[in-house]
């Protein structure tokens, strides 16, 4: 059986929703239900998934806010490294936590920043980043320190990583590690900078 990536947008707080399982339909994993609507049900639907594992990379409202509908439907395990979301029970993730899901591997890398529960989730070939990097930027920050925070646990945490990686954001187009580096313009003040401290 072959991993299966779906995504799902949603213009209620434009954001990405994944859905992950494998080929064939059974147990899958859901990143991010920001929204869950008629589309998303009848993706799940129409693919022969049941939704045992939700993961959220951040507790921000257009990451979670769908939890509500969605645990009305099915009865998955939550996962974030928030200690709660809303009233709903989580299932605290911690960083370098390997998880073991619906026949999956998955590294968690806390990235803090944009909030301090953002979570990378890491799976096979894939990088789920959350609002921690998107497809020509980085997340926002509420201060000067935060914005520190946040690039230096880019450089420690994923700058290291192949750069083939697939980059799955909470908001925007899918990109790779690679293309960032080579053309996301805040990732290459990170990257002149860490040239500089070496010298």
């Amino acid at each position: 059986m072959s991993m299966k990536i779906f995504q799902h947008f949603s213009v209620v707080g434009f954001c990405n929703t994944y859905l992950i399982g494998q080929d064939g339909g059974g147990p899958a994993i859901l990143i991010d239900p920001g929204h869950v609507d008629v589309e998303l049900i009848e993706l799940i639907e129409e693919h022969h998934y049941t939704i045992d594992h939700v993961l959220i990379t951040h507790r921000h409202d257009a990451h979670v806010q769908g939890l509500g509908t969605l645990l009305k439907i099915y009865t998955p395990e939550v996962h974030a490294a928030a200690a709660s979301i809303y009233d709903y029970h989580v299932s605290e993730v911690t960083d370098n936590q390997t998880l073991h899901l619906c026949g999956f591997e998955i590294d968690a890398i806390h990235i803090p920043g944009h909030s301090l529960d953002s979570m990378v989730f890491k799976l096979d070939r894939a990088l789920f980043t959350g609002d921690v990097i998107m497809s020509g930027r980085i997340g926002s920050t509420s201060d000067i320190m935060e914005r520190e925070l946040l690039r230096k646990a880019i450089r420690k945490r994923l700058l290291s990583l192949d750069e083939n990686l697939l980059l799955f954001p909470g908001h925007g187009a899918p990109s790779t590690l690679k293309i960032e580096k080579m053309f996301n313009p805040e990732l290459l003040e990170i990257i002149a900078a860490t040239a500089e401290l070496i010298m």
